[in-house]
């Protein structure tokens, strides 16, 4: 957009745009996990000299690379008319959502153009990533294809590999992964995983799911009885 900024080798255009106070929006990308380029909502056009002969082409700017001496154009109107295509898509997928919604009355985009279903994940791909990468217990991942593709855990049935941490819960950028609490269980919805909380021997507060203490032992090792205290008694 004219101004000059410097970036790291390695980084994205997006992160460093966003380093640098320039809003490109987004619904995929997390700095904790590799960007998948799945909500396309973050296009730019990028401008770069290869061999004498500048080309210029529209790309999520999540996951193209920082290079030296290319020009990036975040809002023009080549970019609206595709942002707005693409909100209005995911509009018609997920009827309803406030956070698609917002985005849409930003841009323009507006509902009609494509049949409404009733699917409620836009199969942006965060919960499978911050499960697999960030938590490390890959409990989740794509089932299907095309019109059929879904999120779920293997064989759409409740795995015994989630520790209900709702890590999953908290990256969803449209908040279709709910969560149940009461004093003794976690449920997450979505999963259909119900599990049992370990309660502080002190307070009597539930603080977190015995799984995901059992899990964090097994990481570090230590044993689940290092756990009997919540973060506010341990102090």
């Amino acid at each position: 957009d004219g101004k000059e900024v410097h970036g790291e080798r390695g980084e994205s255009v997006l992160k460093v745009a966003l380093q640098h106070g320039i809003r490109i929006p987004h619904l995929c990308y997390h700095e904790a996990v590799k960007p998948y380029g799945a909500c396309r909502l973050c296009l730019v056009e990028v401008t770069r000299e290869s061999h004498g002969r500048k080309r210029t082409q529209l790309t999520t700017s999540c996951n193209y690379p920082v290079l030296e001496g290319i020009d990036v154009v975040t809002t023009s109107e080549k970019i609206l008319k595709n942002r707005r295509m693409v909100l209005e898509l995911l509009m018609a997928r997920v009827p309803g959502s406030p956070q698609l919604e917002a985005l849409g009355a930003e841009y323009g985009a507006k509902t009609g153009r494509f049949k409404p279903s009733d699917k409620e994940c836009i199969l942006c791909g965060l919960c499978v990533s911050v499960c697999r990468d960030v938590v490390g217990v890959d409990a989740l991942g794509f089932m299907g294809r095309g019109a059929f593709k879904d999120v779920r855990p293997p064989f759409g049935e409740p795995s015994k590999e989630c520790i209900g941490c709702a890590a999953c819960v908290m990256a969803c950028p449209v908040d279709c992964i709910k969560m149940e609490e009461s004093p003794t269980r976690r449920r997450i919805v979505r999963w259909g995983r119900d599990l049992p909380m370990k309660v502080c021997e002190s307070c009597g507060y539930p603080f977190a799911p015995t799984f995901q203490l059992m899990h964090f032992a097994k990481l570090i090792g230590t044993k689940l009885g290092d756990y009997a205290l919540c973060q506010d008694c341990r102090k």
